[in-house]
This record gives C-alpha cells, sequence and structure tokens, in this order.
C-alpha cells in the first residue's frame, strides 16, 4: 500500500476516533456537506443519464452518501486505502446498488493503479492534504485525466495559512468551534482540548496554502476554478475539466 501503510489512517483505532469525533473536531462539516450537495445539483440536475461519482479517500462513505440523498442518479466508486473506512463505507451504502469499493492510497493511484472509468463528479473531503505538494499536482494531474469533459473536481480540505499570525487566529477559531459544539452537545471537560495541537504534530498532515493548490490546477488545464467557502483552514475549492 506505499506510504499509506506507514500512516496513522493505516491503523483501525485511529480511523474510528476520527469518525466519532468528526461532527465537533471539523469545522462546519455539515454545511461543507450542503454545499457540495447544492454544488452537484446546480451542476447536475438537468443532465440526461446517469452521474459516475468518484469518491477520493471516502472515510466511512458520507460524502457519496450525502449525494445520494440528491435527486440526480448516481453511481459511485469509492477508494480508500483503509480497510477498516472501506468497511464502514459499504455499511452505510449497504441500500444503493451502484457502488464500488477500491483499496487503494493516493500513491498508488498516481503509480498508475488502473481505475478504468472515467467520471462526472469527483470529489475528496479531508484527505489530500495528507500528500506533499508535489503529489498533490501529480493527483491532481490524474484527477484531470479521469474526468470527463465538463466533468468537475471538488476538494473539502485543510490549507495552510498564508503567515503566522492568520495561522494562531485560525487556530482559534477552530478553538472556538469546538467549544460551541461542546456546548450544543452537552460535553464537558478537556475532550478535544488538544485537538489542533495534535493536527499540528500529526507527521501525516501537509497542508499547503490554497493559492499553491489553486495554481497548480490552473497549470494542469482545470477552469472556472474557485474557494466554494472556507472557515480559518478549513476550505472548499475545485473546478471544471
Amino acid at each position: 500500500m506505499g506510504q499509506f501503510e506507514q500512516s496513522h489512517w493505516a491503523e483501525p483505532d485511529f480511523s474510528r476516533k476520527f469518525v466519532e469525533s468528526a461532527d465537533i473536531a471539523i469545522v462546519e462539516r455539515k454545511r461543507s456537506h450542503a454545499i457540495m450537495k447544492s454544488f452537484f445539483r446546480h451542476q447536475f440536475m438537468h443532465k440526461d443519464g446517469r452521474i459516475d461519482l468518484l469518491d477520493l479517500g471516502c472515510g466511512d462513505g458520507i460524502l457519496t452518501y450525502e449525494l445520494m440523498q440528491t435527486e440526480v442518479p448516481l453511481s459511485a466508486t469509492l477508494v480508500d486505502g483503509s480497510e477498516e473506512m472501506l468497511g464502514k463505507a459499504k455499511e452505510r451504502l449497504k441500500d444503493y446498488p451502484d457502488i464500488l469499493a477500491v483499496r487503494a492510497s493516493f500513491q498508488e493511484l498516481i503509480g498508475g493503479k488502473v481505475i478504468a472509468d472515467d467520471f462526472d463528479f469527483i470529489v475528496s473531503s479531508l484527505a489530500i492534504h495528507h500528500l506533499d505538494m508535489k503529489e498533490k499536482r501529480e493527483l491532481f494531474g490524474w484527477v484531470y485525466a479521469r474526468l470527463r469533459n465538463n466533468g468537475c473536481f471538488m476538494n473539502i480540505d485543510v490549507v495552510l495559512a498564508p503567515n503566522e499570525v492568520l495561522e494562531e487566529w485560525y487556530m482559534v477559531l477552530w478553538q472556538e468551534w469546538i467549544t460551541e459544539k461542546k456546548k450544543e452537545t452537552g460535553i464537558t471537560g478537556d475532550i478535544y482540548g488538544d485537538t489542533m495541537k495534535r493536527y499540528k504534530d500529526n507527521r501525516d498532515n501537509k497542508p499547503d496554502s490554497l493559492d499553491s493548490q489553486m495554481d497548480a490546477l490552473k497549470a494542469i488545464g482545470f477552469r472556472d476554478m474557485d474557494c466554494y467557502y472556507k472557515y480559518g483552514i478549513f476550505t472548499i475549492y475545485g473546478g471544471r475539466k
């Protein structure tokens, strides 16, 4: 499985804890899903026939599940390096017939692991920041090659702040979000209090600036690129082939 096997995401307990804490620890997670669904409906609602989706680093399948709730006919291929996460995704999507799960790391995709189909919509959430910038460019190129003409790419992810002053504030924003969510859900104590530190100390996290990633998309050939949403280090961006 390449570099994925050396990451925390290859550990079932780490993946499980991430899923359990996601709605509190990830800023505006539900809002991000709503934005993705709105974009999807706007782009594809009136397209004839079935839409083919590729979910990269699918985790427990939440993105695909949310898109399945729209009125757009959809088939989906889900890719993740974790057998634990793919199992959770299959369970979440067990009532949907047009689902294919593929165990593969991003490095394997970049290195030529074959996914034969092309897609109308390629999405990813909180996964691509585990690649360095060279690998990000290579993955963006792979995504572009797998998209049909007028197909779209959307990435929900964390990015590197432009400078240390903003980085410090963005960590404060993140802590304020977690404090607010803890109050809403009745959680007390120091749980989640070290989330920012664990994020910054985790060797698997390799965020790059939003500008550098948008520049990479442009150089590859994407058009209609934009940042669709941003809240501190949490952002949604993408473009069209």
